[in-house]
């Protein structure tokens, strides 16, 4: 189970820090959720590239997906650090670590099962997903699936109790 190693209070009004479970269970996908997951990545001269991706959390991870010859696929080749936000139930959540290409045939089998659950009808093909569709901005399958190693989150709460907190996770 991903557990921070540290946690910082980041709230200035007096609200007690947040717990990571808090932030971890809004994560878990859910089909009547509708989530916009937006992944920032940096280019060579410095600049950020933020764009949509779709995400779901299972087994304590985060899990995107990406066309190869997709601008976010080629940047995270290069330069594999990034950051992932979204707006869950009651937390806003931003998520930076470093991202990587998952290539197990089994591991990309048990994804495409969690993303089909929650209404992407995707199938494993080897260590790629296929489907019928997908975000104009993922580019034509086969999209490859990548795994973001999480060092750092920041979670604002936008409902009761509220407060801010960063979490940081051993590495």
């Amino acid at each position: 189970m991903t557990e921070p190693q540290r946690t910082r209070n980041l709230d200035i009004y007096g609200h007690a820090e947040l717990p990571w479970s808090r932030a971890r269970d809004a994560l878990i996908p859910s089909p009547s959720a509708d989530l916009t997951f937006f992944l920032t990545t940096v280019r060579p001269d410095g600049r950020p590239h933020t764009a949509g991706v779709g995400a779901i959390w299972d087994s304590d991870a985060l899990y995107f997906t990406s066309g190869p010859g997709t601008l976010k696929s080629r940047l995270v080749a290069s330069r594999a650090s990034c950051s992932v936000g979204v707006r869950l139930q009651g937390i806003d959540l931003t998520l930076e670590g470093f991202a990587g290409r998952v290539t197990d045939a089994t591991t990309v089998a048990r994804l495409a099962a969690v993303y089909h659950a929650n209404g992407w009808p995707v199938t494993a093909d080897g260590d790629t997903f296929t489907a019928p569709y997908s975000a104009p901005s993922a580019g034509p399958p086969p999209w490859y699936v990548y795994r973001l190693d999480l060092r750092t989150a920041v979670g604002v709460a936008t409902a009761e109790p509220h407060g801010a907190t960063r979490w940081d996770f051993a590495q």
